[in-house]
């Protein structure tokens, strides 16, 4: 296995990612993201925009799904976490795909998908300083694909019943909504990310049904840093590892 000079590997629950410390790399809204999202025996998951393939790899782990696919349109980011799949010997649970999630559609034409989870780029076109880094810039800009891209995609490759998790800023929460209604996957649970006790929420976690009756479960909020700094109790036991 081939870690390249530029690179460096990072452990994560006994799992090994390879990353680029000069690129993008996954951060905490791709481990929160993974622990949220459920998914059952059997079932089939598709994780869109997954960089380096964190979302995946750490879902393997805490849950009992039979098959993953990881879609990345960035061929270097796309590499790595291929890699990474070799390098912890899941290539027969993990599928890593070079493509646009445009194309999800026909990707998996004919195929069951049960879950479709997906850390997306947040800010909109023309929001925000843009990284001159492409890869950076594609994780966090809505470069290659929009919000509603990203459900619109996922509404057409589940099954009824199917489910879609996102983690997203809390001032796309209207647009999210609206495009879930929009592409019949109905809101049913929402968890707000609070960075630190007594601040405004910053991120939310949302999980969207197709074909669903409306009923919005809204969760306790997740603290994640207690005052001085350090992990709150809450977050690790929400991140720590779930059959």
């Amino acid at each position: 296995m081939i870690v390249h000079e530029n690179e460096r590997l990072d452990e994560l629950n006994n799992l090994k990612i390879i990353q680029n410390p000069k690129g993008f790399c996954y951060g905490t809204d791709a481990v929160i993201l993974a622990n949220f999202s459920k998914a059952m025996r059997g079932e089939v998951v598709v994780d869109f925009c997954t960089g380096t393939g964190a979302v995946p790899l750490l879902m393997v782990q805490k849950t009992k799904a039979e098959k993953f696919f990881g879609i990345e349109i960035l061929p270097e980011v796309y590499d790595m976490a291929k890699r990474s799949v070799e390098l912890n010997n899941l290539m027969d649970k993990i599928t890593i795909i070079n493509d646009n999630i445009i194309n999800a559609p026909e990707i998996f034409k004919g195929k069951t998908v049960d879950v479709v989870t997906c850390n997306p780029p947040y800010m909109n076109q023309g929001g925000g300083f843009q990284n001159g880094d492409e890869a950076i810039k594609a994780a966090r800009h809505e470069v290659f694909c929009t919000i509603e891209d990203v459900i619109l995609s996922a509404s057409k490759i589940l099954r009824f019943g199917g489910r879609l998790y996102l983690i997203h800023k809390c001032e796309r929460l209207c647009d999210i909504f609206v495009y879930m209604r929009k592409y019949n996957l109905e809101p049913k649970k929402l968890q707000y990310v609070i960075p630190k006790i007594n601040k405004a929420p910053n991120l939310v976690l949302i999980e969207g049904m197709k074909g669903a009756k409306p009923y919005l479960h809204t969760l306790p909020p997740l603290v994640i840093y207690n005052e001085d700094n350090t992990y709150t109790k809450e977050y690790l036991e929400f991140t720590c590892e779930r059959g």
